[in-house]
């Protein structure tokens, strides 16, 4: 058992936890949305469903994910993170069986974002709880090694999600999604110990924490920034189909690959960032990493604007992208996370709802204009050179 000073440091009383279980635990809420992209057509046939309405069943999870981030920081805050997250795992069982058998589209669409405000806990609690027994340094490894546990799940879920569709049916997909929520109630039970409340976390000490980060430059600053150097990249997510497919004119199939190189740059990028933090100020490595990234959004704007040759000029410049993402986002995570260590909770909620909505609107924007590439690469550019401008804001703001 950890006891340190409260001022900027692990919280008095936390129990360490495995990192393996917190990474499960985080993972669980995105694989569920990434493993049910495959089977949206034969969900829709199924169900006699069209694909506007199968579609829902994706962007209501999304939604889901964004607002139940908001409402979990502060509930574990006041209450503690075990229980919360036990609820949470318990509403995400429960809605990933009333998925399995929902006999309509419209029940689906009702269960999965049920499923999504269950699953969102482990997204919140996962950091915060990692912040709550580390600060620092140690609290940006930790981050970033539980960064690379669960980059797995983007990468491979839409494969273990087309297996299940082909082989035993769309709904199988559920059935798997079920035993992996009660496996964690199973492994929360076992393995996660609450620490000691905080005194004086009653509703009206975690309101006013909550008010506080809103109003905290530092903290808006480095979740704005945090959010530009990283979920940026749904801008290009968005428009590679129509970049590979429609521009330069290769086949469908070689998307999922030129995507694939997305995560093993984000992979390698919290690999290094995960050792860069014991010997640099993890500030530095923030901005570091988002130089990188500026200037492969450069790099890919310029061959937008000259007319890519063959894939070469997309793909390389976004390998570099998603490593200077991948490196920073720790980082910038770490330093959200630190502005007030008595509101973890609350301040890992905010940051996960700021960048899925920065995710959105990069997706929009990139969506714009007859020329993807080209809208894709002034979004990256934009949002790097904004994250730039926020990460110097909240420095020279905690100064």
């Amino acid at each position: 058992m950890t006891v340190v000073s409260t001022h900027g440091g692990p919280r008095a009383g936390t129990v360490r936890t495995p990192l393996w279980l917190l990474a499960l635990i985080t993972l669980s809420g995105t694989l569920a949305m990434h493993i049910f992209v495959p089977a949206l057509p034969v969900a829709a046939k199924a169900l006699g469903a069209t694909t506007h309405a199968t579609q829902l069943t994706l962007s209501t999870y999304i939604v889901g994910l964004a607002v139940g981030q908001l409402v979990y920081g502060p509930i574990s805050d006041r209450y503690g993170r075990r229980p919360v997250l036990v609820a949470g795992m318990v509403l995400y069982t429960a809605a990933s069986a009333a998925c399995f058998f929902a006999p309509t589209i419209g029940i689906l669409i009702v269960a999965r974002l049920f499923q999504a405000l269950g699953g969102c806990a482990g997204l919140v609690l996962g950091r915060a709880i990692v912040r709550d027994g580390a600060s620092g340094a140690e609290a940006a490894r930790k981050l970033s090694l539980m960064n690379l546990m669960t980059m797995a799940g983007p990468g491979l879920a839409p494969l273990f999600g087309s297996a299940l569709a082909e082989t035993t049916g769309w709904r199988s997909i559920f059935v798997a999604l079920t035993v992996l929520g009660l496996a964690n109630l199973v492994l929360i039970h076992g393995l996660l110990k609450d620490g000691p409340a905080q005194p004086g976390n009653d509703v009206r000490q975690v309101a006013r924490n909550y008010l506080a980060l809103l109003r905290s430059r530092p903290f808006l600053g480095y979740t704005i920034g945090g959010g530009c150097a990283t979920t940026a990249l749904y801008a290009y997510i968005g428009a590679a189909p129509f970049i590979f497919v429609d521009q330069l004119h290769l086949p469908t199939y070689e998307v999922g690959v030129y995507l694939a190189i997305n995560v093993a740059g984000i992979w390698f990028g919290s690999l290094a960032a995960s050792r860069a933090v014991s010997r640099m100020p993890t500030t530095r490595v923030m901005v570091m990493g988002n130089i990188v990234s500026c200037v492969a959004a450069a790099l890919f704007f310029a061959a937008a604007l000259a007319g890519p040759a063959n894939a070469a000029f997309a793909v390389v410049p976004m390998l570099f992208f998603s490593f200077g993402a991948g490196f920073a986002s720790p980082a910038a995570l770490t330093e959200a996370l630190g502005v007030n260590p008595q509101a973890a909770g609350s301040a890992s909620g905010l940051y996960g709802a700021a960048q899925m909505a920065i995710g959105a609107a990069c997706t929009a924007l990139g969506g714009l204009g007859g020329n993807p590439m080209l809208a894709a690469g002034s979004v990256l550019l934009g949002a790097g050179l904004l994250a730039q401008a926020c990460f110097w804001l909240a420095g020279r703001s905690r100064a």
